[in-house]
């Protein structure tokens, strides 16, 4: 049987009013801040968020700020957050919202739909909390709780389940305080309908579960099926000029777009020679060079790859070319270089370059 509307959200919308986390974006109304948290928070957790949110809205307060800033510096302040497509949306967006809309977000959904990186998540989330639109919003969270109170089958991805979600999504939002409806949904599934060990008795909604009635609180969502991650090996070059480091700028694309990095080429196979490295580096920086000793190796688990950085002290005989790997090359102090977007990963690999350059074996 499934529960009315009236038992999901009067509850639901009580126990929000009285338990919901004081988080900084909820405390303003404006569109473009609750706009950056959205974007920030998928794919990572509000305690993470909470501090990089506060220094984000503090350099570009607006989207005119925002858009007017290079690229590089908004990936800079995004250093550690990873994800990094979602920073260079948030800037084509910025830029986007000053050229077709005055510098402010457009309230109507479809519009917002049209921006970069607004998919249907952030384009509800957007529309109901700073716009006060019945439309649905769900992240990992909502998916839960619903999947539970409606005892909704199949994996996440599969399309009947998608639809079905965002069926009751729809029909649950469609009411007074949609934004708040679509936060305290959310808020039930990150702070008590949790994947494991759920708190069920503290639940305002545990009346109208079916999975709960039919003890199936374990089996519901069904599990996400992971593809096997990509090993990526690559060869990394640090070369040196004094106490300056070479660091390329990728193009704005792909895993690292825009971000700084070491130079560095992909490897295929199994060990390779130096000859192969020497070969992979040269091509990478369109310069003749000289390949000395592994300065080791860094790696990182990311969420579709295992990646592995195998370093290589290397001495550039000629300047370095950009190409369709690099926009850009620039030699950087130790400071400049911490001022730059980088990848938690290149930032480690710079960390041991250093620590091998310092105490040579």
């Amino acid at each position: 049987m499934t529960a009315p509307r009236a038992e999901v959200r009067e509850p639901l919308l009580a126990w929000f009013d009285a338990h919901k986390r004081d988080l900084p974006w909820r405390r303003s109304r404006d569109p473009y801040a609750v706009w950056i948290s959205e974007v920030m928070l998928q794919q990572t957790q509000v305690p993470t968020v909470v501090p990089y949110w506060q220094r984000f809205v503090e350099r570009f307060p607006t989207a005119e700020a925002l858009a007017a800033a290079p690229l590089s510096e908004v990936l800079s302040l995004w250093r550690g957050l990873g994800y990094y497509a979602r920073a260079r949306n948030l800037h084509r967006a910025a830029k986007a919202v000053v050229r077709e809309h005055g510098g402010h977000l457009p309230s109507d959904p479809e519009k917002l739909r049209e921006l970069p990186g607004f998919g249907r998540y952030t384009t509800g989330a957007v529309a109901s909390i700073a716009f006060d639109q019945p439309v649905a919003a769900v992240d990992g969270n909502a998916a839960r709780v619903l999947c539970r109170l409606f005892r909704i089958e199949g994996r996440p991805g599969d399309a009947r389940r998608e639809a079905r979600l965002w069926a009751k999504a729809a029909q649950l939002v469609d009411g007074p305080r949609p934004g708040d409806f679509n936060q305290a949904l959310m808020e039930l599934g990150a702070v008590i309908c949790r994947p494991e060990d759920p708190s069920c008795l503290l639940c305002p909604v545990r009346g109208s579960c079916a999975a709960l009635r039919s003890g199936r609180i374990g089996e519901l969502p069904g599990a996400k099926v992971r593809p096997a991650r990509k090993h990526l090996r690559l060869a990394v070059a640090v070369c040196r000029r004094k106490s300056d480091v070479l660091l390329g700028m990728r193009e704005e694309k792909g895993l690292f777009g825009g971000l700084w990095e070491l130079p560095c080429a992909e490897l295929s196979g199994g060990r390779s020679s130096p000859s192969r490295v020497l070969f992979a580096l040269r091509g990478t920086l369109g310069a003749s060079i000289r390949l000395g000793e592994s300065l080791g190796c860094v790696r990182r688990t990311l969420t579709h790859r295992e990646l592995e950085l195998n370093l290589y002290d290397v001495t550039a005989r000629s300047e370095p070319q950009p190409s369709h790997r690099y926009q850009e090359f620039r030699w950087v102090s130790p400071a400049e270089a911490q001022k730059l977007g980088m990848s938690t990963a290149m930032q480690r690999a710079l960390e041991l370059a250093d620590r091998a350059i310092e105490n040579p074996r």
